[in-house]
């Protein structure tokens, strides 16, 4: 009795030094460090002001008048463009932290955010990592590791090879055992990168290669495992959340299977055609994982799930915060950086499982710089014009981009993500559709008109996805854009009232009285003055004739067929909120239309997406031809397909090759890109050496003007 009554007299006590204990591990976190760049670093800016943290940015040279760097509150030069002499600079970025003060340093995703060496690094410093432990990352950063692990935690798990024995031969002979096709992945990593598909035994040893390689430039290893490839799977992935009190919950899955090149391109949350139950098993499987580890902070946790029986295999974690986090974010009501900043100060969980909301629907749309006709090649080169849409409670434009800035050849070729909430799957489909169309760009390429193709699809309406998606759908979602005889009007049309407005600011720059009777060669009052436009379009030349009104400066006529007939059309032009809104009726049909002239480009934006036309001047010598087609189109050279590092050269001046065979790899924007001979032939040039920079469409590898004779 004496016993118990002692017990409870020191109840207070225990709970006061308890609570004790737990107060002073919180730790104060007032500045922070970003190690990254981009939209990632913008984002995490946004939080931290809103915490009234202040931020200190890192930038290399290539990115010195970047977003991120005016945002935050310092910012400090870390080295040249190449990634790895400034963003993967770990004693460079701790220097930083050092000398500007920082408690913490947040890694944001890619670079350095899954570096077991930096993570251990910081923690000798003193500076607090916002992420999971080094263990954890140690443990998951392996896919190899963590298969293991996730095996004896009861989380199935594919079968595969995932040994030390890195030997060709026996990786050869393990793929075999496993069967084909097999996947071959580096051990670290993620994002697509050191990923290869191979379907048949005699394409095993370049496809390692190429792995290997492209993983050792990404993430400094060169270990790979293999994989049973599931030829048509879902790709579902779970995000957690634990903290230093041994609490860990799950925020609900999103589905990214709709990918290209191995990376996602679009993503939902939650994932379409789940049933509570198999949410939860989802659910529950991902907090075992976690807590398998010791996880700390968010991460994400990939299933394959088939698309048939919706069995689920364990893919692989990332102990990162992931890129599509702000579907997640949409469907919770969380702000999942405010949790990272937290969780690493030492606080609690903020909700229980039982208390994490789902709410709606919610999209991400990759917006990249890159060629979907072209097999989703990257780009590079200066925004010219950049017009996202309305930002708004259910749309979220997460960006690291202004208009001007440069897409650089160094880094990924991402511009922004799309975010859009609705109330149901159908309502947000209806409002990323809506938001992709007011997403204008002009100066490079980008994948919007696929994006827009993509979500129009009916399969993708219904939620029929799987990793396999745009390759089964591929005659659908690549289709030529059409350009219709209104639209060649419009571009017209825009040409005129682009070159109108230069000769009315020419002339009050020079102070002269604008005259609208005479801003354009030879036109005067009562002369029906006529002037000729040439476009390219699709490779195909369109010419339009248009003709001037005597009684008003708003109405024309226009002509596609050399003047045998001609339609009359009203039109204006207005900018408005970096908008040049071309005001038109043709034939009786009014619209809007945002537009762009470039040098020799007039660009549309239209409710079918964007259409741009190259303007041909009338006075050209020389062959229209010529102009538009590329390089691409001659056999005796192999050309750059984008901007990129020359990384290798399989070739030299004099060798004999055959179709198909390598002849030089090309790294851009962290992806490796090999190009292969289109016949055979002699080589007699090679103007670059390997390291050399590539401009797109350099001819890196000159033939011969004769086929080499097939019989010797």
């Amino acid at each position: 009795m004496y016993f118990l009554s002692m017990c409870f007299c020191n109840v207070p006590t225990i709970v006061f030094k308890l609570a004790l204990r737990h107060q002073s591990t919180i730790k104060h976190i007032n500045k922070v460090l970003i190690a990254n760049r981009g939209e990632i670093a913008c984002r995490v800016i946004k939080t931290a002001k809103k915490l009234g943290i202040q931020t200190v940015a890192v930038y290399s040279e290539a990115d010195k008048n970047s977003l991120h760097v005016s945002l935050a509150n310092e910012a400090y030069l870390i080295g040249p463009p190449q990634a790895a002499q400034s963003y993967l600079a770990s004693d460079k970025l701790l220097e930083v932290a050092r000398k500007s003060g920082c408690q913490a340093i947040h890694p944001g995703y890619g670079f350095l955010s899954e570096n077991v060496e930096f993570a251990e690094a910081c923690q000798k410093e003193g500076v607090i990592f916002i992420g999971p432990p080094s263990t954890a990352i140690r443990d998951m950063g392996i896919k190899s590791t963590s298969k293991h692990i996730m095996s004896k935690a009861g989380v199935p798990i594919i079968e595969g090879y995932h040994g030390e024995d890195q030997n060709v031969e026996n990786l050869k002979k393990e793929a075999s055992r496993i069967g084909y096709p097999i996947m071959i992945k580096a051990v670290r990593g993620g994002g697509g990168k050191g990923m290869r598909i191979v379907t048949h035994p005699e394409k095993f040893e370049e496809a390692l290669e190429s792995a290997k390689t492209e993983s050792q430039k990404a993430f400094a290893d060169t270990v790979v495992l293999l994989e049973k490839f599931v030829e048509e799977p879902r790709h579902v992935e779970v995000q957690v959340f634990a903290d230093t009190h041994g609490n860990a919950v799950y925020l609900y899955e999103r589905d990214c299977s709709v990918q290209r090149r191995h990376q996602k391109i679009i993503e939902e949350a939650p994932a379409p055609g789940l049933s509570w139950d198999l949410r939860n098993q989802l659910g529950m499987a991902a907090v075992r994982a976690a807590k398998a580890v010791g996880y700390v902070g968010a991460g994400t946790v990939e299933f394959i799930l088939d698309r048939q029986n919706l069995n689920f295999h364990f893919m692989e974690m990332n102990t990162r915060l992931q890129v599509e986090h702000p579907i997640t974010e949409m469907i919770t009501g969380v702000d999942l950086v405010e949790w990272q900043i937290k969780i690493a100060s030492g606080e609690e969980l903020p909700l229980k499982q039982e208390q994490i909301p789902l709410k709606g629907h919610s999209f991400e749309a990759r917006v990249y710089a890159e060629n979907p006709s072209e097999g989703f090649l990257p780009g590079a080169g200066q925004l010219d014009y950049l017009n996202p849409p309305q930002v708004a409670e259910d749309v979220r434009v997460e960006t690291g981009v202004r208009q001007g800035d440069e897409v650089s050849v160094h880094y990924d070729p991402m511009i922004a993500k799309l975010v859009v909430w609705g109330k149901n799957r159908k309502e947000a489909i209806t409002k990323l559709h809506a938001s992709l169309l007011h997403y204008n760009i002009a100066g490079l390429e980008t994948n919007i008109n696929f994006l827009l193709d993509l979500v129009n699809h009916p399969e993708f309406q219904r939620g029929n996805v799987h990793t396999n998606f745009i390759r089964d759908h591929q005659s659908s979602l690549f289709k030529d854009d059409v350009l219709e005889v209104d639209d060649l009007f419009r571009a017209s049309l825009a040409v005129v009232l682009f070159d109108k407005r230069l000769e009315r600011d020419v002339a009050k720059r020079k102070n002269d009285v604008y005259n609208p009777f005479i801003i354009e060669s030879n036109f005067r009052v009562n002369y029906r003055h006529i002037r000729d436009l040439k476009f390219k379009f699709n490779k195909k030349e369109h010419i339009t004739k248009i003709k001037f009104s005597n009684s008003s400066f708003e109405d024309y006529e226009v002509s596609s067929d050399n003047g045998v007939t001609w339609k009359k059309v009203n039109a204006s032009m207005e900018f408005v909120c970096n908008k040049n809104i071309l005001y038109s009726t043709i034939d009786g049909h009014a619209s809007q239309t945002n537009v762009f002239k470039g040098h020799n480009t007039v660009v549309l934006f239209t409710q079918r997406g964007k259409l741009e036309l190259t303007l041909i001047p009338n006075e050209s010598l020389f062959d229209l031809d010529d102009v538009a087609e590329s390089p691409t189109g001659s056999v005796n050279k192999a050309i750059a397909p984008m901007p990129g590092i020359l990384d290798k050269i399989f070739v030299k001046i004099g060798d004999k090759v055959k179709k198909g065979d390598s002849l030089f790899v090309l790294i851009a924007m962290k992806m490796e890109h090999i190009v292969k001979a289109t016949r055979d032939g002699e080589i007699i040039g090679i103007p670059f050496k390997a390291g050399d920079s590539i401009p797109k469409d350099a001819v890196v590898v000159q033939f011969s003007d004769e086929e080499i004779n097939k019989e010797e």
